[in-house]
């Protein structure tokens, strides 16, 4: 038996994709185009008319998209109550996506803020029941330094861990 190992600058090549399941999936992927100027990469309706398998490209990221089915056992937030995961964006002009996610449809959960780790920082939750949260890096710190500021802004959390 052989080991193989892969070394951690091979990495930096490899990609990793959020593959969304949703309620509506061809709907998902006309929201995501208004809301993030997704461009359609790929669209794969199955017999049911259902979409199968999609792909979207979001500021540059795939995000792959299929219809709910219960007889894979694959569903969306809104049939499981809520999700586990949150999709991070990094962008430009957080509070210009925001709006534009907004007024597309998706409902602000959190509105843009500077954070104590130097992000400007929001989320939304698009129509399918899918967390967005959606970042502008202002400024670069080191961990020390972000430490420093949750402890001021977080008192309760700004503890060092032994």
């Amino acid at each position: 038996m052989t080991t193989e190992t892969q070394s951690t600058d091979s990495c930096a090549t490899q990609t990793l994709s959020p593959h969304l399941i949703c309620d509506g999936a061809f709907e998902a992927i006309e929201f995501y185009k208004k809301a993030f100027g997704a461009k359609e990469l790929m669209r794969l309706p199955g017999p049911d008319g259902k979409l199968m398998h999609g792909s979207v490209s979001i500021f540059g990221a795939m995000v792959m998209l299929a219809e709910e089915n219960s007889e894979w056992k694959t569903f969306g937030p809104k049939t499981l109550g809520g999700t586990p995961v949150v999709i991070h964006l990094n962008v430009d002009n957080v509070d210009e996506v925001i709006e534009t996610a907004v007024e597309a449809g998706a409902k602000l959960v959190m509105p843009a803020t500077d954070m104590f780790w130097g992000d400007r920082y929001g989320q939304v939750e698009d129509p399918f029941g899918h967390l967005w949260s959606i970042a502008t890096h202002l400024k670069d710190m080191t961990v020390e330094e972000i430490q420093q500021a949750m402890g001021e802004s977080m008192p309760e959390c700004g503890k060092p861990v032994d």
